[in-house]
C-alpha cells in the first residue's frame, strides 16, 4: 500500500504565491520520478511539472516555466511545487504523482487525493 498525502493548496489572488507539498508512505522503497499534474474543470490533466530523484532532472508545462519551481527531499520521500505570480488559469486541482514501487522491478504510477488552488483576479 503506497499513500500520497498533499498539502499546501488553497485561495490566493492573482500574482501571489502558494507552495504545495507531497509526501509519500507505505510500501515504496525505490522512486524514479515524483511530479504535479493539475485539471481544471472540463480539461484532461496536465503536467505541471517532474523531478527524477537521481539527478534532479526537472521537466515543466510551457504555462508554468519561470513561476513555477519543482524540488524533492529524497530524505523524506517529499516533493514540492513551489508556485509564484499565479495567473487565474493556474486555477485546477493539482495532483501528486509518484513513479516507484516496492524495488525496481515492480515499478508503478501512484496518485495523490488532489488539492485544490483556486487564484481570483
Amino acid at each position: 500500500q503506497v499513500q500520497l498525502v498533499e498539502s499546501g493548496g488553497g485561495l490566493v489572488q492573482a500574482g501571489g504565491s502558494l507552495r504545495l507539498s507531497c509526501s509519500a508512505s507505505g510500501s515504496i522503497f525505490v522512486i524514479n520520478a515524483m511530479g504535479w499534474y493539475r485539471q481544471a474543470p472540463g480539461k484532461e490533466r496536465e503536467l505541471v511539472a517532474s523531478i527524477t530523484t537521481d539527478d534532479g532532472t526537472t521537466n515543466y508545462a510551457d504555462s508554468v516555466k519561470g513561476r513555477f519551481t519543482v524540488s524533492r527531499d529524497l530524505a523524506k520521500n517529499s516533493v514540492y511545487l513551489q508556485m509564484n505570480r499565479l495567473k487565474p488559469e493556474d486555477t485546477a486541482v493539482y495532483y501528486c504523482n509518484t513513479i516507484g514501487g516496492r524495488d525496481s522491478r515492480y515499478i508503478y504510477s501512484y496518485w495523490g487525493q488532489g488539492t485544490q488552488v483556486t487564484v481570483s483576479s
